[in-house]
């Protein structure tokens, strides 16, 4: 790897940068620009250096590792933008490329859209900048593809396409708000699953993003190299919006802030929110899971509960769960979700054959939709309730049950990644609510926890579910060979007497009709003595 021009050099040259980070606006991201690529800095710059880093030196050699916290509307973009065309037009690596091959640039984001609005920043350079200008070979919707060997290239955050290849640079774009629900920890398995490509090249890994939780790889390589302890390497500043933009106008993040301080702070400010902290942890999770277990078939004797999270159709997935409890444990029989697009009265039909197949005659689901789920469902032969209780209480009524061990879930990566990434988030008011986090999804667990809360809670407060769990007529039967006569005689009676007092609530599950049939049959399968 070897610099064709130096970065200061680029940055001050008025026909390579010197137009595109100009002036006292830019001096801030120039200093990090010129610190990262291993070049000495002034003693003037290293004041603003060590306030953004927390470091009273450069490091003196490329960095392995650039990681920008910095607020929204702070040049983040603009200046890695530059930090690319840099190292994708100024720095040789044929050395390390073997004949024919070419090496990348990679700009990764949580979507193909925000990785292309870097693109566009980097073909505003290149078109505006003659001497690159001509090292230009060939642009495609995703690509600039330079002379040098080097690719532009932006994809979406996906540890599946990030491997193979070789990379002189990547730009992990927004990288606290990456999410992936086919793992719990999209950041950590993308960048582990990156950092190799860059083995060849030694190349910079570059990440950049606002702030959000305290949780995930830009929090925890924060803590970790952020000021004079850590790695020498792997730079790490923080700083507000202001701080790298001073242009930007102080009444537009005052607003910000008399809307609602908390966000404002982690938009602007440049901090970690506070307010918002990871609802379960993975251990709980994983304990609650049953490897290897997709789905359970329907048992006769089984009573069983079902809650769904219905959809449109083309946003989000409409989602079924089934449940049943086994004395303290409550068990997930089944999950569907069915992904947009799709026409919501067939997947109703669906859902409805198999709520069928577990002799359930209805389900419970959220206000979605008003009576469009209701009608459907009822086409179906099914009744729609609605729940009572909202989706936050759903899942704060799930937290205990799951820590106490009493939930057994099955083995799906969706349902568990989603779990993990529910966030708990605490109102100016002090009331807390707890939802999925920005640019994720909760339709899976949401039937899931939905289910689960209803089989406890039907568990708890219902004694037909209890009798019909615990009570079986062979059972019953069983027992009185081993009393005499006055003894089952006395305890009939009992029995008799205990139901009629009984006062029931209707459930998802059972009518009073029905609660009253079963009674009836779980007396008359105890046989009197004189009939044995």
């Amino acid at each position: 790897m070897n610099k064709l021009m130096g970065m200061r050099e680029a940055l001050e040259h008025p026909q390579i940068f010197g137009s595109i980070l100009p002036g006292e606006t830019w001096a801030a991201w120039r200093i990090l620009l010129i610190a990262i690529a291993g070049e000495e800095l002034a003693s003037t710059e290293r004041v603003i250096f060590k306030d953004l880093t927390g470091r009273d030196k450069e490091p003196g050699e490329w960095a392995e590792e650039f990681w920008a916290i910095v607020g929204r509307r702070g040049g983040k973009t603009r200046a890695i933008a530059v930090l690319a065309a840099y190292i994708a037009a100024l720095v040789d690596f044929s050395d390390v490329l073997a004949p024919g091959e070419r090496a990348s640039v990679l700009i990764m984001s949580a979507s193909l859209w925000q990785a292309n609005k870097a693109l566009q920043y980097l073909d505003g350079i290149f078109a505006g900048v003659p001497a690159l200008a001509k090292l230009v070979d060939g642009r495609t919707a995703d690509t600039i593809a330079l002379s040098t060997k080097i690719d532009i290239e932006c994809r979406p955050a996906s540890f599946r396409t990030i491997r193979g290849g070789t990379a002189c640079a990547i730009i992990a774009d927004e990288v606290c708000f990456w999410r992936n629900e086919a793992t719990a920890n999209p950041d950590t398995e993308i960048l582990n699953g990156a950092r190799p490509s860059l083995a060849t090249t030694g190349g910079l890994l570059a990440a950049i993003s606002s702030p959000y939780a305290r949780r995930g790889e830009a929090f925890e390589t924060w803590k970790r190299h952020f000021g004079p302890t850590g790695d020498a390497r792997i730079v790490v500043a923080k700083a507000p919006s202001k701080t790298m933009n001073p242009g930007l106008k102080q009444s537009i993040i005052d607003r910000a802030y008399e809307r609602d301080p908390t966000s404002a702070g982690a938009e602007y400010g440049g901090e970690w929110r506070t307010d918002i902290e990871a609802f379960i942890s993975r251990e709980v999770v994983d304990g609650a899971t049953i490897p290897g277990r997709h789905e359970l078939a329907p048992v006769r004797l089984q009573s069983y509960v079902a809650f769904v999270d219905p959809s449109g159709g083309s946003a989000d997935a409409m989602t079924l769960a089934i449940a049943h409890t086994e004395g303290e444990i409550v068990v997930l029989d089944l999950l569907r979700e069915v992904k947009p697009p799709f026409s919501p009265d067939a997947v109703c039909q669906a859902f409805a054959a198999d709520l069928k197949r577990f002799w359930l005659t209805n389900c419970t689901g959220d206000r979605y939709g008003g009576e469009w789920p209701v009608e459907r469902f009822a086409a179906h032969g099914i009744e729609y309730v609605t729940s009572e209780r909202s989706k936050s209480e759903i899942y704060r009524e799930l937290l205990p049950i799951l820590n106490a061990h009493r939930a057994e879930l099955l083995d799906n990566p969706i349902l568990s990644a989603q779990l993990i990434g529910l966030e708990r988030r605490t109102a100016r008011g002090g009331r807390d609510s707890i939802d999925h986090a920005p640019n994720s999804h909760d339709d899976l667990i949401n039937s899931a926890a939905g289910a689960i809360v209803l089989a406890i809670g039907d568990d708890d407060d219902n004694v037909w579910a209890k009798l019909a769990a615990k009570t079986k007529r062979e059972e019953a039967a069983a027992c009185t060979l081993r009393a005499p006569p006055s003894q089952v005689n006395a305890g009939r009676e009992m029995l008799a007497r205990h139901f009629a007092q009984l006062q029931f609530r209707p459930t998802p599950n059972a009518s009073a009709t029905s609660k009253h049939m079963l009674g009836h049959k779980l007396i008359k399968g105890i046989p009197l003595a004189s009939e044995m």
